[in-house]
């Protein structure tokens, strides 16, 4: 059970060890893009290629699928950013247990957004829990947990990416090990360390320049896959800061005010320290270097970048 591109590596290495997969479940397919079109998710797409049989109920908790998992009888199920709850009619099913692919160090960063909020919240350290499931959120015994450090220059996709490989790994080494008739060994999550990860909303995205440079720095790097950070330039243009390097120097200016310096930097002040800003998107336009920002924009020093609530 998976959909997001999360999953993949997961499902890719089930098929390269030959796992037995009896089905494959993820989301409707779900309108995208400008035109609306309806695009399946990324988990379906490798499950077609590979002619895997293929489940999208829009609710797995719906009588009719329920009854549908039970002739399929699996073993074990496996679920990574699958994006729904199960119920316990569904937990019940597999003798084995199931086992679900997370991308934190439980029992922290529990919910939707454990590598945003990772990112977001300054963690120099992240990994990849194998849980099996119950029917709360992500409160389930722990089989294993793979640890890593993250990098001053990862990003939501970068870690995204590391961490989805890390799993599928892990995963394929838990199954091995598993015998079939029982759950892998497991020991319960210490509950008063728990930590929650929320979905992200678009206004998390909003840029408050009143924060130091580090802690801004971070939100960029968390929202980079969605929704993004941004800020407010002149006639409410909304820029979409892509790329950008914390620096120690302090700007004697009020936070948010335009500092552009030798070879067209563009810097901007914080309440601590300085953010350079080395990639922006205008909306409606493609993402642009900062000297190219600055030639086309004619972006002076002194100038303010606004945050939502004052823009």
């Amino acid at each position: 059970m998976g959909t997001s591109e999360f999953a993949v590596p997961a499902l890719t290495e089930l098929i390269t060890h030959k796992f037995e997969l009896i089905g494959v479940v993820t989301q409707p397919d779900r309108p995208s893009g400008r035109g609306k079109r309806l695009r399946p998710p990324p988990v379906k797409v490798v499950a077609a290629e590979h002619k895997l049989p293929i489940y999208q109920p829009e609710k797995v908790r719906e009588p009719k699928f329920v009854r549908t998992l039970k002739r399929l009888a699996p073993d074990i199920t496996v679920v990574a950013a699958f994006g729904q709850l199960l119920p316990q009619t569904v937990l019940d099913i597999p003798p084995c247990g199931t086992i679900n692919l997370h991308p934190s160090l439980l029992p922290k960063y529990r919910g939707a957004a454990p590598i945003q909020w990772a990112l977001i919240n300054g963690e120099t350290e992240t990994g990849v829990t194998l849980m099996l499931l119950d029917a709360g959120e992500d409160t389930g015994d722990i089989i294993s947990a793979v640890r890593i450090p993250i990098q001053n220059e990862d990003t939501a996709f970068t870690l995204t990416e590391q961490l989805a490989q890390l799993g599928a790994k892990q995963l394929v080494k838990c199954l091995s090990e598993t015998p079939g008739d029982t759950p892998p060994p497991s020991i319960p999550q210490k509950n008063a360390e728990a930590t929650h990860a929320p979905r992200l909303t678009k206004e998390i995205g909003d840029i408050n320049w009143h924060q130091p440079a580090t802690t801004i720095y971070n939100l960029i790097r968390g929202t980079a896959i969605w929704p993004g950070a941004y800020t407010f330039f002149r006639d409410n243009l909304r820029l979409k800061i892509i790329n950008c390097q914390p620096l120690p120097q302090t700007l004697d200016a009020p936070p948010g005010t335009l500092e552009i310096v030798e070879k067209r930097k563009l810097l901007v002040a914080t309440s601590d320290g300085a953010l350079q800003l080395l990639k922006i998107q205008p909306a409606t336009k493609k993402a642009m270097e900062a000297a190219d920002f600055i030639n086309g924009y004619q972006a002076q020093t002194g100038e303010q970048l606004l945050t939502a609530s004052v823009s």
